[in-house]
């Protein structure tokens, strides 16, 4: 469709040198031809155009004081993506690689994933380029505080509710939140991931592991197939990672990897959960610690990954789920998937897979669930803690982890649905993005130009 060309043409102009935020839209907009040939409305209303560009941009210099005095900068972004359904909802990341592009694509995906989920989210993104690692508790709260007073006035529990994602655990969202309260005087559900003894939800920390596997539960059901007894490989060492990890074995499935920026593990006996919390949870560490508790276990350095690929997705085994970062799994690793074995694919993190990857895994047609559906589970439980403030009540972990697998059932039912309904039952990328795109793009139509 030449208008689709034309778009992205023009995104490329007004919005140079941002790759991940094109690869993003690219493919978004790719899928959504069969539904826009029948829709012509969209067109008319030029959504195509509108949801492409963000409703707001908002960078900012973050000045902070480290231990030794010295004044240091870092760059602060919050893009306010969509609120056609409800206030802006997405994670705040604090990582080295933090760009415009990198917020702006998180943001795109997150618009159609806060769909997805049925609840009434908008969706949005932030971050910085300051890196959490090696930082005292009082650097990352100094940090946080100068991150937040930039922030505040532009976040409120109506407006934006921001929550944590890569960097920014319940240690960053106490900081931040101490901050608003200070700045604004009130106290309110405006970020989530809060402690649970001031206003957080249970199961909001295992919600984006767990979800990823309950997604993948429903795919392989579908299938006549199920997670017990299966072996996966599981990318990531952090929150995403530990928790689908826990859920894994929850269900009678042994994850036999992990990995993160240094190295991968290869457990044949399944990783350790409590050695994985301790090196990442407690002590912040490298997962080369872990052989020494577990010498049957293999450690392969990141250098010497297999040239275009990550050795995590290089043995055998029948799931996999990549819970790291975007682009982390290639063509290269695709191929060695099918391979392997691995016959099912849930992504925990956002756009973990490249174009190339994506195109290997469809033509395979194996059970593949991409980002914006598998991993909806933690912005879905980011809204039940807000519901929770908002009630001023603490739910049961029990009552949080029912509605999760009912929220994940629906988004799989409503991707496959929609994939069938345009003739391509087997792909839930297609389903996904048009089902997210359609009910987004008719509350834009119905809320008229703005």
């Amino acid at each position: 469709m030449p208008y689709l060309h034309d778009t992205l043409a023009q995104l490329q102009q007004s919005s140079p040198a941002q790759t991940e935020f094109y690869q993003a839209t690219e493919e978004v907009l790719d899928s959504l031809r069969p539904l826009l040939d029948l829709n012509p409305r969209y067109h008319e209303h030029s959504i195509v155009e509108r949801i492409v560009e963000p409703e707001r941009q908002i960078m900012f210099r973050v000045s902070w004081v480290d231990d030794h005095g010295k004044v240091q900068v870092n760059k602060g972004y919050r893009i306010q993506f969509n609120s056609a359904l409800g206030p802006y909802k997405g994670g705040l990341r604090f990582h080295p690689s933090v760009n415009a592009s990198i917020i702006k694509f998180l943001g795109f995906e997150q618009v159609f994933k806060n769909a997805l989920t049925g609840l009434p989210i908008g969706g949005g993104k932030g971050g910085s380029n300051f890196d959490p690692k090696g930082k005292s508790d009082g650097e990352i709260m100094r940090f946080c505080q100068a991150f937040m007073t930039e922030l505040y006035r532009h976040i409120g529990p109506t407006v934006d509710v921001p929550a944590g994602d890569i960097g920014v655990g319940g240690r960053e969202i106490g900081y931040l939140f101490g901050q608003y309260k200070r700045m604004t005087g009130r106290y309110e559900g405006v970020l989530t991931g809060k402690g649970l003894d001031w206003g957080g939800s249970l199961g909001r920390k295992e919600a984006t592991g767990y979800g990823a596997v309950y997604f993948a539960q429903n795919m392989l059901k579908a299938r006549g197939e199920e997670i017990a007894g299966k072996t996966c490989l599981v990318s990531g060492a952090g929150n995403v990672a530990i928790y689908t990890i826990e859920k894994l074995y929850d269900l009678g499935a042994v994850p036999i990897t992990c990995s993160d920026s240094q190295g991968t593990i290869h457990d044949l006996q399944g990783i350790n959960l409590k050695t994985l919390k301790l090196l990442k949870e407690v002590r912040r560490g490298s997962l080369r610690e872990y052989v020494e508790h577990h010498p049957q276990a293999t450690y392969v350095d990141a250098q010497n990954y297999p040239e275009g690929g990550h050795a995590v997705w290089h043995f055998e085994a029948q799931l996999a789920f990549p819970c790291a970062t975007q682009n982390e799994l290639t063509e290269v690793d695709a191929v060695a998937l099918l391979q392997n074995g691995v016959f099912c694919i849930s992504e925990g993190s956002n756009m973990a897979s490249t174009a190339g990857a994506v195109e290997r895994v469809l033509e395979a047609r194996i059970a593949y669930g991409p980002g914006k559906a598998a991993n909806a589970g933690g912005v879905a439980t980011s809204q039940l803690e807000m519901a929770q403030n908002s009630s001023m009540q603490q739910w049961s972990l029990e009552k949080v982890d029912v509605k999760l697998q009912s929220i994940m059932a629906d988004i799989h039912q409503r991707c496959a649905h929609t994939a069938e309904e345009f003739g391509q039952p087997h792909n839930l990328v297609v389903g996904a993005n048009i089902a997210g795109f359609r009910k987004v793009a008719d509350a834009m139509i119905e809320q008229g130009v703005y």
